[in-house]
């Protein structure tokens, strides 16, 4: 499909509209680039009170081939169950459509891997839904990370954790951490590529999965990222730490007066020879330094993303949060189930070379 490089606005239908369709819908139609012209559901009447509760001309459809044949629509953003994920995709992909996908990319890697080949076969974006990856917070500390003001990156502690709905199909690892995950990769230069990770979890309730969860992640130069999710914890945390050799910024997600927190404070240890031989003595300094809070714009995440999206498409490249993103996240995933199975071995995480795409696989679109 070929899309006007001019200011017009991109045509986008909405697949499914259960919990997160009508928010997707809702920003499409506030967005000064789209024009959200369709949204399909399974139930109609479903689909109907989104279209009814967005307003404008939005046609209404059950079935995704009808959506799908259409010529004048640009664009897909597909917000139903992940196991729906890669055929949904494919099918979009061959109809000629850019493709929003929700978290997670798909159901496991070789689906994922896939879709990603799919899109870049044929010059079209496929985007994954990595909404927290929009937020204020998220874009400061990826700027602050990329600018060296916390150094060099020595831990990331992570947690997640509510009294949250025990999901019917996933444990709470492919439920809540695929936030936590997509967040790091966006944040850390060249993503999330670790070698192994190991997962422990627990079924206090006998719900047949975890529902309590520990991974651990091995970073590079010996940094280790650790992440917390739990379905029942009477308390609701959404809290990341990250240290550097510079400084540690502490991010609270439901702390709306100071989100971000940057501490220069921190541990040295520096090395002196003893005698003129060659052991080395470690000696330990503590830096006590300001604390700060970095200001943030205010703007809803969502929005971001399909500003993203449509400015992907225009310029031919690769959005923030592509399909390779989407793989990294899916390949720590699966090493954490198998790991998981065998009582928290390491387990290695497969690497993104089958599927992998990069600008110059996308087409520079109407040109």
């Amino acid at each position: 499909m070929t899309v006007s490089t001019t200011q017009a606005r991109l045509r986008v239908a909405v697949i499914g509209a259960g919990y997160w369709g009508p928010n997707l819908a809702r920003n499409f139609t506030a967005s000064a680039f789209w024009d959200l012209v369709a949204i399909c559901d399974l139930d109609a009447d479903r689909a109907q009170g989104v279209a009814d509760r967005v307003g404008g001309d939005v046609a209404v459809y059950s079935d995704v081939a009808a959506v799908l044949a259409r010529p004048d629509i640009d664009a897909v953003a597909i917000a139903t169950p992940a196991r729906t994920h890669h055929a949904l995709v494919l099918l979009a992909l061959r109809a000629g459509k850019h493709v929003l996908v929700e978290k997670p990319l798909a159901d496991n890697r070789d689906h994922g891997a896939e879709m990603v080949q799919e899109a870049a076969e044929r010059g079209l974006v496929l985007m994954a839904d990595h909404t927290y990856c929009y937020t204020p917070a998220v874009l400061k500390i990826r700027e602050l990370i990329a600018a060296g003001s916390l150094g060099e990156i020595l831990f990331i502690d992570s947690v997640r954790i509510n009294l949250g709905l025990v999901q019917p199909d996933v444990d709470v690892f492919w439920d809540l951490a695929p936030h936590d995950l997509s967040i790091i990769d966006f944040v850390l230069p060249g993503g999330l590529r670790p070698e192994a990770v190991s997962a422990q979890g627990a079924d206090p309730l006998g719900a047949g999965k975890a529902c309590i969860g520990y991974l651990t992640i091995p970073l590079q130069n010996g940094a280790i990222a650790h992440v917390h999710v739990n379905w029942l914890s009477p308390t609701k945390i959404r809290q990341m730490v990250i240290g550097g050799t510079e400084r540690t910024l502490v991010w609270d997600d439901l702390n709306p007066q100071q989100r971000l927190s940057v501490y220069d404070r921190g541990v040295d240890l520096t090395q002196q020879s003893i005698d003129g031989a060659d052991a080395a003595a470690s000696l330990v300094s503590y830096r006590l330094g300001d604390t700060w809070s970095p200001a943030l714009p205010e703007h809803e995440a969502l929005g971001a993303m399909v500003s993203e999206f449509a400015a992907s498409i225009r310029e031919g490249r690769a959005p923030r949060t592509d399909g390779e993103a989407g793989l990294r996240v899916l390949a720590v995933l699966e090493a954490a189930s198998r790991s998981l199975t065998d009582h928290g071995l390491m387990s290695p995480v497969q690497s993104n070379i089958h599927g992998a795409s990069t600008d110059a696989d996308l087409v520079e679109v109407g040109r």
